[in-house]
């Protein structure tokens, strides 16, 4: 099983055991995600809870779970990171997932290996090499991502590989 990153619990709600899940998964509001029956992955030892319920409020995804209907059942998960299973959504494209490992080239030169993708206000940021270069994960910038070859091909922009 292959686990995704969807986000956090960050409190409860309510005595009913609904938890509030901060998250910023690029797909969860295509209706693949929080949607009843859906299986979440919690913490460390990815414990399987079935979503119940599920509401927007203000910046969170409100969840209950099958079987838990009191705040104590879910307040061990608070803090706890959230993940689902790869296998259970079907999108067109790929996951952030996909893309860390991949090697970087531009115009046939191999430049590193993307260890990790942060989040910005604007857009995602592909980190190559632990920090050793950052270039924005739009169109502007990649010219093509291949997952077979594990190869994404960056444009050659002036200053984006200088290593001075």
């Amino acid at each position: 099983m292959q686990y995704i990153y969807v986000g956090e619990i960050v409190n409860t709600h309510g005595l009913k055991g609904e938890v509030r899940i901060l998250s910023d998964f690029e797909y969860k509001d295509k209706d693949k995600v929080f949607i009843k029956g859906m299986n979440l992955y919690v913490g460390k030892s990815r414990e399987k809870l079935t979503i119940n319920t599920y509401r927007k409020h203000k910046t969170y995804d409100m969840v209950t779970f099958d079987n838990i209907s009191d705040i104590n059942d879910v307040l061990g998960y608070k803090g706890e990171r959230v993940y689902i299973n790869k296998s259970d959504i079907k999108i067109d494209g790929y996951f952030n997932e996909d893309i860390i490992g991949l090697e970087v080239y531009v115009s046939g030169i191999f430049k590193g290996v993307v260890t990790d993708i942060m989040k910005s206000k604007a857009h995602d940021i592909l980190v190559i090499d632990n920090h050793k270069f950052l270039v924005p994960f739009i169109d502007e910038f990649i010219s093509s991502i291949n997952l077979e070859q594990k190869r994404i091909n960056i444009i050659e922009m002036k200053g984006l590989f200088d290593e001075d």
